[in-house]
């Protein structure tokens, strides 16, 4: 659905020593001014009439050509703005609204004796109410084909570095995007992964990340002086950061700015940035819930390799079958079936046959019995990092599962971070990031080739979301942050705040395959360390605070057996939503979302908290005028606590309308689920 888009285009006469530039959002509150009044681009952008980005530069370096920056003056400027309305195929809400003002600014060399500024390039700046965005822009011109970009001088200088509180994981390490998020002063932020989310002492919000993440390196923030973060972009194994070719276009920069925590939550500015769908009719992507052959290989219960304990057998994948085509699972996941997994299989990537089952997984047998349950097997592809050896495979892999009727595969990159093996053209190994630009290239190679076969995917492991699921709805979620396996095996397990810190960091960028839903809290016995850190109401919570299209019932099926009144939640609740409302939330405090289902009038709840117990006295004024529900909530007892009572849990009913409060206490590491039935009268 498209409301008519205004575009307003008045091209700027070439200027000498331009005046300042500004443009704002739509309702006034954000301003962005754009200069080359200094000895280099700028821009700063105030929100309510206060200052939040102050003076920061604008410019691009080159290895052989000369750099975009010092000495270049504004020569022409556009404005444009938009508001358009658009449908997301799947999402937290289907109808998304995007309306912004634009300013293109053109960047020239003066082209004076002894200055080196001699070319011409664009930043494009797009200013809603919720943020800004803004890109770099080269053309094709003289001496400009071939490039390769060794440097970005973007910079984001907060002005308030005393008061302000960051919450970050630090950046190209080692495990990737998989850290525990630290809340520190913004002076101790040094290297940082985006998102990267800031409280000022105003009580505005801000979240730097980027969006339309293609054919370019990953961008992460170092923090140069204090408050000053430059971007800082992912290399190639020879030190470029981005090779390409004019004209290109860079991802966008985007800063998403809001009044309070929960606002934050309610941004649309990543999608909005990114290119509308490209594959067409995506109707065969559907989201859904699953369950998997997953979490007792994580407790050591089953194996992913051959042998006595291997999990991935014909008769446990249909058992697993039956139990999801019972309460209505649309899917069971497997690991650990296909040839490749014996050994050290983090380390032996090159082993991996992706057409080649083990010899107690018939395949064959396994497609035949989920057309008689109704229930698809989810495919799963490790590639251990060893990408040219998986991009060998990829088509055969993808023809594969086509043929046998998986359309959702999950795939995985396990690797220490740099230890992507890559094959170039002469034959040699080079070892690249999870998130330089040739990876960027390839896990969107894969879901473009997935798409071929409509085939949707979920990958683990990953580059970080940048919006992407708008342009290609196949990419239906990914991993990209420390998810529940930390709590079987990690030191430390992930403690209370952790869900509640991911909502207003990672989930900011996209969904999250968090694998929610454990309901053994202790499986690895009563003194183990090892244990998800959690009441029974908080991972019930989770289904609709955590986004996914695809979320997993992440336990063994006989412990949902033995609580089945907690589980009836989780066989109630949808995974794809009509529209969504953060209602209230502190970052690493607490968080309460509602959403209503697609197409649906039922409305759910999820509210959690981190180790502090707390009430949460919420407004009900999302629910539908003159309409009554019967509101069927899953809390924490009364002497509930994560760590002493964590399944002390009550479930209840009572009629409510949008005019009532609805009362949650949480207990510490707590939390709350609730479905608003809608009823006939």
């Amino acid at each position: 659905m498209h409301t008519r888009t205004v575009l307003l285009l008045a091209l700027i006469a070439p200027l000498a020593g331009a005046a300042d530039l500004s443009v704002q959002s739509p309702d006034g509150a954000v301003v962005v001014t754009v200069s080359d009044n200094r000895a280099h681009p700028s821009y700063k952008v105030s929100y309510r009439g206060k200052e939040v980005i102050a003076n920061s530069r604008l410019g691009l370096v080159f290895k052989d050509q000369a750099a975009f920056g010092d000495g270049y003056r504004i020569v022409a400027s556009a404005p444009a703005s938009a508001d358009t309305q658009w449908t997301q195929p799947w999402g937290e809400r289907k109808l998304v609204r995007d309306k912004h003002n634009e300013l293109r600014v053109d960047f020239g060399g003066s082209g004076n004796a002894g200055s080196s500024a001699t070319g011409r390039f664009t930043v494009r700046f797009r200013v809603f109410d919720d943020g800004i965005g803004f890109r770099y822009e080269v053309p094709k011109q003289p001496g400009m084909d071939q490039v390769e970009i060794v440097d970005e001088s973007s910079e984001f200088v907060l002005p308030e570095v005393d008061a302000t509180r960051a919450w970050w994981i630090p950046a190209r390490a080692w495990r990737s995007l998989e850290y525990l998020y630290r809340n520190t002063s913004l002076r101790e932020a040094v290297h940082v992964e985006t998102p990267f989310t800031m409280r000022l002492a105003s009580g505005v919000h801000l979240s730097i990340h980027e969006a339309a993440l293609t054919d370019y390196a990953s961008m992460t923030l170092a923090q140069q002086r204090d408050g000053v973060f430059k971007a800082d972009l992912t290399p190639w194994y020879d030190g470029i950061k981005v090779k390409t070719r004019t004209d290109f276009k860079s991802p966008w920069r985007t800063v998403q700015i809001a009044p309070d925590a929960p606002s934050l939550l309610n941004s649309d500015l990543i999608l909005n940035l990114n290119e509308p769908n490209k594959l067409g009719d995506v109707s065969w992507v559907k989201p859904g819930k699953y369950v998997g052959i997953w979490w007792a290989m994580h407790l050591w219960q089953k194996t992913w390799s051959s042998g006595d304990k291997h999990g991935a057998t014909t008769a446990e994948t249909k058992r697993y079958m039956d139990f999801a085509a019972k309460y209505g699972f649309a899917g069971v996941l497997v690991e650990g079936w296909n040839v490749g997994w014996d050994g050290e299989w983090p380390d032996n990537g090159d082993l991996f046959k992706f057409t080649q089952p083990y010899p107690d997984f018939d395949m064959k047998a396994i497609a035949a019995y989920g057309k008689k349950t109704g229930v698809q097997l989810i495919g799963h592809h490790e590639t251990s990092g060893a990408v040219s050896h998986y991009a060998s495979q990829m088509d055969a892999a993808y023809d594969y599962y086509r043929d046998n009727g998986v359309t959702q595969v999950k795939t995985g990159y396990v690797a220490d971070n740099a230890k992507i093996k890559r094959i170039d053209e002469q034959g040699r190994v080079r070892y690249e990031w999870h998130d330089g630009q040739y990876m960027a290239g390839e896990y969107l190679r894969s879901v473009e080739q997935a798409a071929k076969r409509h085939i949707s995917i979920d990958t683990h492991e990953p580059i970080k979301d940048t919006g992407l699921r708008r342009t290609y709805p196949n990419w239906i979620t990914r991993e990209g942050a420390r998810g529940q396996e930390y709590n079987a095996w990690g030191f430390p397990p992930n403690p209370p705040e952790h869900t509640a810190i991911l909502p207003f960091t990672r989930m900011l960028s996209g969904p999250f395959d968090y694998t929610p839903g454990i309901f053994n809290l202790k499986p690895n016995g009563e003194t183990s360390e090892n244990r998800v850190r959690s009441t029974l109401a908080k991972e019930l919570s989770l289904y609709v605070v955590l986004y996914s299209p695809i979320h997993m019932a992440a336990d063994l099926p006989e412990n949902y057996e033995a609580r089945r009144d907690a589980f009836q939640f989780i066989v109630d609740v949808p995974t794809d939503w009509e529209q969504s409302r953060a209602i209230a939330g502190e970052v690493g405090q607490y968080v309460a979302m509602a959403r209503q289902q697609r197409g649906g009038a039922d409305w759910f709840l999820g509210a959690l908290s981190n180790e502090t117990a707390r009430t949460l006295n919420l407004k009900l004024d999302f629910l539908a005028p003159s309409k009554r529900y019967l509101a069927q909530i899953y809390r924490d007892g009364a002497k509930a606590h994560w760590d002493t009572n964590p399944y002390d849990i009550v479930i209840e009913t009572r009629e409510v309308g949008r005019e009532d409060m609805l009362a949650l206490w949480l207990a510490p590491g707590g939390g709350a689920a609730v479905r608003f039935k809608a009823l006939d009268k």
